[in-house]
């Protein structure tokens, strides 16, 4: 029987989803694609939802695949993401979603982040983009979403060397909107969430459309392109633990400088 790796909170017509499995840095397990998609969709389909803020149980708010599950089970692992799109979801709601970045947010991680409207960070939150150096090739949107909120260069710049961007940093780079005390990120988020509850809903989801629809118009033939080009090729999953190991330690050196 699963256990509760997603946990939801109403506070006022604000719904927070909180992915808790701390204990492997809140990577998507089955258990965690299938109950944050469950989430994300039951709170757009609830009226009484107006806005959602997304986060992580500490110390990290995604680590993206399940590198061990994902050697492991081979192929049934990568069809449990095209079966129920969690990190797609994020990107497709109507409702308003905020993202509370409180620690790493790694890769596919990161791709979950980048489909909210926008992020804020704690001072503790850092960003990479590992895909290239495990050898997976980025489908959940990391090449359509990353160079429209933080530029070309910097995009190629993160995916090519896969270096750990800080909360600074992801500040001036256009990544977050803001960075916060640690202590006030998950009561600053719901602020801004219930702030975006308070125009009518119709015409907020509407301004959401246009935003995605008219000026994200071409993000959404950049997701294609990366969806078609993934698709097309082949992931080592025998070398997957090897260079996870090798891209945590590379990790844990950069954040000790």
């Amino acid at each position: 029987m699963d256990h509760t790796v997603v946990r939801t909170e109403d506070r006022g017509a604000v719904r927070v989803v909180t992915i808790d499995r701390p204990e492997a840095r809140n990577a998507f397990s089955g258990e965690v694609i299938s109950q944050l998609y469950r989430a994300l969709v039951e709170a757009d389909e609830d009226p009484g939802v107006l806005a959602v803020v997304l986060t992580g149980a500490d110390p990290a708010f995604c680590a993206g695949v399940d590198l061990k599950q994902a050697a492991a089970e081979g192929e049934a692992y990568f069809r449990r993401h095209r079966d129920e799109p969690v990190i797609a979801q994020a990107g497709l709601m109507r409702t308003p979603i905020v993202g509370a970045v409180n620690g790493a947010c790694f890769t596919g991680g990161l791709e979950l982040a980048l489909g909210c409207d926008f992020l804020v960070a704690s001072e503790r939150a850092v960003f990479a983009d590992t895909h290239a150096r495990v050898g997976v090739r980025p489908g959940g949107g990391m090449t359509a979403r990353l160079p429209s909120v933080v530029g070309m260069a910097w995009a190629r710049r993160m995916s090519f060397t896969g270096e750990v961007v800080d909360a600074e940093l992801a500040l001036r780079i256009g990544l977050v909107t803001e960075v916060v005390p640690h202590e006030r990120l998950l009561d600053r988020a719901v602020e801004l969430a219930t702030a975006a509850t308070e125009p009518p809903a119709d015409v907020l989801q509407a301004v959401k459309r246009m935003y995605v629809e008219g000026s994200g118009a071409p993000v959404q033939a950049a997701l294609e392109t990366e969806r078609a080009i993934a698709a097309a090729g082949t992931t080592d999953l025998a070398a997957l633990e090897e260079r996870r190991r090798a891209v945590t330690a590379r990790n844990r050196a950069q954040l000790a400088r």
